[in-house]
């Protein structure tokens, strides 16, 4: 998302997610016509504080060999659907920075922001082009590039957890068909509609994981009751807006994960359900413990910011 520095030394991404006391770490690796590899995925302990621990990580896995990136937390950035300005290419950022300003409350000359072009082939004449626009101000950049910095680990871009989330959501798509996908946490998460690997809708769903496992049968069923309630009228909604673009399925990854979830989803959705598998669209024969289905969602964007398709000149 925003891109900072242009040296690589060997293939694939570092993805570098700190997590309370914890620093997460993915490797990945993607080149044409194969399949996405994971080389890496560990778990380090902050013992002191966040950049001593980055200090380790450096030196242990030569971080400073690779692209490394990381991602913004929420309410650090904003992501927004906005129609595209009808300016040439090369002035769309600019023309779509002063058109976030008096909405946004930081200083848009200053902000980092970028553009996603939103998928139109089909959509019939005369349809307005819309764009997303991401932007986080210069201050929550800063803030959160700054432990990497005094670690001396060169950053080679931060993103954002929705595209995390539509890099994993891409592989799992049929051919010229769209694709749902729900991500589910303690703190609620987000449906995406991809569509020939690129995002064209998103929704926060306010649902969190933990109640979905509760062990009170009625507040389980209630929370269900409002999942089920959130995906049917956004399913709707993305029909009736994209309906140039037949979803053929929603591949579902919630952390903490409770039985049956898809199945169940199933039942009410007009859509197929799956689990997210990432055996069926990645590698990773070196980490036997990814064959847990919770331990995938519980990793889904660590994996996915590591699953970055842009290249870096070395």
């Amino acid at each position: 998302m925003f891109s900072f520095l242009s040296v690589r030394r060997k293939p694939g991404w570092v993805a570098l997610l700190p997590q309370g006391d914890r620093i997460a770490l993915a490797h990945v690796v993607r080149g044409a016509g194969v399949r996405p590899e994971i080389l890496r995925l560990d778990s380090f302990a902050v013992e002191h504080d966040e950049t001593e621990a980055l200090q380790r990580l450096r030196s242990a896995r030569q971080l400073k060999s690779y692209a490394c990136t990381t991602l913004m937390a929420a309410g650090e950035y904003t992501i927004s659907q906005v129609d595209a300005p009808n300016v040439p290419a090369a002035e769309r950022k600019e023309a779509v920075r002063w058109g976030l300003k008096g909405v946004v409350d930081y200083a848009v000359d200053t902000a980092c922001v970028d553009v996603l072009d939103i998928p139109m082939e089909g959509a019939g004449a005369g349809r307005q082009a819309s764009v997303f626009a991401v932007s986080a101000s210069e201050q929550a950049v800063r803030a959160r590039i700054a432990p990497f910095e005094a670690a001396k680990i060169p950053l080679a871009a931060v993103d954002v957890p929705e595209m995390a989330q539509r890099n994993i959501a891409a592989l799992f798509e049929d051919e010229n068909r769209g694709l749902a996908f729900l991500r589910l946490d303690s703190t609620g998460g987000a449906l995406t509609l991809t569509f020939h690997g690129e995002l064209v809708a998103l929704r926060r769903v306010e649902v969190p994981a933990t109640q979905l496992a509760d062990s009170n049968a009625d507040r389980r069923a209630q929370a269900m009751e409002r999942l089920v309630l959130e995906l049917q009228r956004s399913l709707d909604n993305f029909d009736r807006q994209y309906s140039h673009i037949p979803i053929s399925k929603l591949v579902v990854a919630v952390y903490p994960q409770p039985d049956g979830l898809a199945a169940e989803l199933g039942e009410s959705l007009y859509v197929p359900v799956l689990a997210m598998d990432l055996a069926q669209v990645m590698d990773f024969p070196g980490l036997p413990e990814l064959a847990d289905l919770p331990r995938q969602a519980m990793n889904l964007l660590l994996i996915g910011a590591a699953l970055r398709t842009d290249e870096v000149a070395s």
